[in-house]
């Protein structure tokens, strides 16, 4: 099941959603060298990557950390260390975990910015990004391994997505075997049962402490606690008269629809 879109125009152009977008792409390409080149994949990792034994003091300068394919880096303790839960949030480990995030994001994303107006949005995207971090980090914070993506940022914008507007149509696509159709499904089914996949995915992590990534490489607390994050924060983020405009203006365009 892949979200393609929703039946939920926008009245402003969410010129925020397309800058983190392109800060995001930009990263990737620039920064990253979009995933061709391994020593510059892993050189962004050492710099920017959030890795929670090191941002939490338990590696000391000296230590080695390793990456795969004999692949490593030092810890030196630079201040960027400090800075590594934001700098993460751009940063992703291959292009299919690019295109998902920016996916995710692009559906779910230009509404809520519409619902904030655009400074709101920023803010609350970060707020979101920062406490996936911090849960991703309690759940495990003697884990050695490099934590990218903004995935985290995005399931806040997903859990302020589904106070927002649980009853409008996602349109999904299905793909099983030869068999691909895109269905309209409410809201509020898809972001619950994506809720429900992370928190049964992420229960065995809890009961036996392995490291965060067991969950097939995804730090599936993060993404609770971005979610939860953005279900807790959309109150306080959103502009009452945006979301009335923009509940007239849906009522205007489809009467018969919730």
């Amino acid at each position: 099941m892949i979200p393609i879109s929703d039946d939920n125009p926008t009245l402003r152009t969410p010129v925020v959603t397309y800058l983190l977008l392109g800060a995001i792409l930009f990263t990737w390409v620039v920064i990253q060298g979009a995933g061709l080149d391994e020593v510059k994949l892993a050189e962004s990792l050492c710099s920017f990557a959030l890795v929670p034994a090191k941002l939490a003091g338990l590696l000391p300068a000296g230590s080695i950390l390793k990456l795969g394919d004999g692949l490593s880096c030092g810890i030196t303790d630079p201040v960027l260390d400090k800075l590594t839960p934001l700098t993460s949030m751009f940063l992703h480990g291959g292009w299919m975990h690019l295109i998902g995030n920016c996916l995710f994001f692009w559906v779910f994303g230009n509404n809520v910015e519409d619902s904030m107006g655009r400074f709101r949005f920023l803010v609350f995207y970060l707020a979101c990004g920062l406490a996936a971090a911090g849960a991703h980090v309690l759940v495990d914070p003697t884990s050695t391994v490099p934590t990218v993506g903004a995935s985290g940022a995005i399931s806040g914008i997903m859990g302020a997505y589904l106070v927002l507007y649980p009853r409008v149509r996602v349109n999904l696509l299905f793909v099983i075997f030869i068999f691909i159709r895109i269905i309209p499904v409410p809201a509020w089914a898809v972001l619950l049962w994506w809720f429900a996949v992370q928190v049964i995915s992420g229960l065995p992590q809890l009961m036996s402490m392995q490291e965060v990534e067991v969950s097939g490489g995804v730090a599936v607390w993060a993404h609770v606690g971005g979610f939860v994050a953005g279900v807790v924060l959309i109150k306080l983020f959103q502009n009452p008269r945006y979301t009335t405009q923009r509940a007239s203006w849906r009522h205007r365009l489809h009467p018969d629809h919730p």
